[in-house]
């Protein structure tokens, strides 16, 4: 059975007025590769939700915090999405607006 969540996220990104960018998440102390994300909408980073996490690379989960091996605290978990601190993170890619 497919959680809700990515299983709402896979609908959202296959819809065909939809579209979504590649997001490579990096330490902003370090630069560090963290995690590729699926963003997508034009708007900040202020969640990454986890079903939309393509791929995990250097990020640790730990009490509830996503560090990067630097030590630096780069997002809080909430479930079903981390909540993001701003200057914690840079990324690279491009965000798509929505059609």
């Amino acid at each position: 059975m497919i959680p809700a969540e990515a299983h709402a996220a896979r609908l959202f990104a296959n819809h065909p007025h939809h579209r979504t960018a590649m997001l490579t998440i990096r330490c902003a102390r370090c630069k560090t590769k963290l995690w590729k994300y699926n963003k997508l909408g034009k708007g900040e980073v202020l969640r990454c939700h986890k079903a939309r996490i393509e791929r995990m690379l250097d990020a640790i989960a730990e009490n509830g915090k996503i560090l990067c091996p630097c030590g630096e605290t780069i997002g809080f978990d909430k479930g079903t999405f981390y909540r993001m601190v701003r200057k914690a993170f840079v990324y690279s890619g491009e965000k798509v607006a929505k059609l």
